[in-house]
């Protein structure tokens, strides 16, 4: 029995970046033993295990063949006979194809195991997956796409990208759970360059299937692309903000339903809906003054008057790339200073019951404070 560190542990440590998690392959094991050695078992498709004592995960070798459609269509063989050299080429990338031995002590040690030339793709700053095997996992052109965002220096090899387009014509993306997709392109969103991730959903043909239809046609637009790069490059690292930038060109009802699509957590789905919102606010008073009126539909929109933080937020992104809002700010700052206590005061007594009247007489205070805003 021999265990090794494998994957993305090794890739990082070679890149010289910083390492927090660590997958264990145990070689020349079974189940039984893993058991006596007071290992727990957790995994339902492969066998996977806890350490008794650190409570990192520990995998058996193993092989995996296509037996139906997906990313979950596969066999797994675990077996002591698997060697290491044979689980390793069931992985996606050569680079994430390596492995160094752990000893007893839980440390790594021993030269780079690396059977598929990993190291050298690595120099070379390319992505090359490992086998034939790796088209036949819709998962894993997202996870190339994510890859791309997070390591832009890098290229996809011809063959890779010919094998990632072999992904989409199978037409197995739409067997993708929309919690997967969603996990890969967050991941992307929030890497160093999200637009190299869209660039390979683009190349690929991959967009049709993932993306919203008005954001894959305006990316296919090399202005666009422009845009949105600038953007990002001044927005936060955020993943609403991220998640905003890119759909604010989009009308809401089409964020909200490809939202409800790839189950986009609901704090940034609204997010994303209300910075499209301001979009179309601040066009629509490009060159004219803002109507006292509609700001202050988008105040309650945006649901200013109990999430603050939140609406400051999207104030300040809106103003990193050159929406006219800081008359917006100043209107909101008006409004949020109104005394709730003079307000509820200025209504007659036997009405301060009547919540819709009480909710009229707050709405024309913010309206009066909103228009002495804009007027100054």
């Amino acid at each position: 029995m021999k265990i090794y560190a494998v994957g993305g542990a090794i890739r990082d440590t070679l890149m010289g970046l910083p390492v927090h998690d660590i997958d264990y392959v145990v070689v020349g094991s079974s189940v039984d033993e893993m058991i006596a050695k007071g290992f727990r078992p957790v995994g339902k498709d492969f066998p996977v295990f806890i350490h008794p004592e650190t409570q990192a995960e520990y995998a058996l070798a193993r092989t995996e063949r296509k037996t139906g459609q997906g990313y979950k269509g596969f066999h797994f063989y675990a077996d002591p006979s698997v060697t290491l050299e044979q689980d390793l080429c069931r992985r996606d990338l050569t680079i994430n194809a390596m492995a160094q031995e752990v000893g007893a002590d839980g440390k790594q040690f021993g030269s780079i195991i690396d059977p598929y030339n990993g190291q050298e793709d690595l120099a070379a700053k390319v992505f090359r997956h490992v086998s034939d095997a790796f088209a036949e996992d819709p998962l894993r052109l997202l996870r190339i796409a994510r890859f791309s965002a997070r390591f832009p220096e890098f290229c996809i090899a011809d063959e890779t990208m010919s094998a990632l387009k072999a992904i989409v014509q199978s037409g197995e993306l739409t067997t993708l759970s929309a919690e997967r997709i969603w996990q890969e392109l967050a991941r992307g969103l929030v890497a160093i360059r999200p637009m190299h991730m869209f660039q390979v959903l683009q190349n690929t043909g991959a967009a049709n299937a993932l993306l919203p239809s008005t954001l894959t046609k305006k990316l296919a637009k090399e202005p666009f692309r422009e845009k949105l790069i600038a953007y990002l490059n001044v927005s936060g690292t955020s993943l609403e903000e991220r998640c905003a930038i890119c759909l604010m060109d989009l009308p809401a009802s089409e964020i909200h339903n490809w939202a409800e699509c790839v189950r986009m957590p609901i704090e940034v789905r609204d997010f994303s809906e209300i910075f499209s919102e301001l979009r179309i606010l601040t066009n629509k008073y490009e060159h004219t003054a803002y109507q006292a009126v509609d700001v202050l539909a988008w105040f309650n929109r945006a649901d200013v008057w109990r999430k603050p933080d939140r609406s400051q937020v999207l104030l300040n992104l809106a103003d990193k790339v050159g929406f006219n809002v800081s008359i917006l700010t100043a209107a909101l700052h008006n409004a949020q200073a109104l005394n709730t206590a003079e307000i509820i005061a200025s209504v007659e007594a036997q009405d301060r019951s009547n919540g819709e009247r009480i909710g009229s007489a707050f709405e024309s205070a913010r309206l009066a404070a909103i228009t002495a805003a804009l007027q100054s």
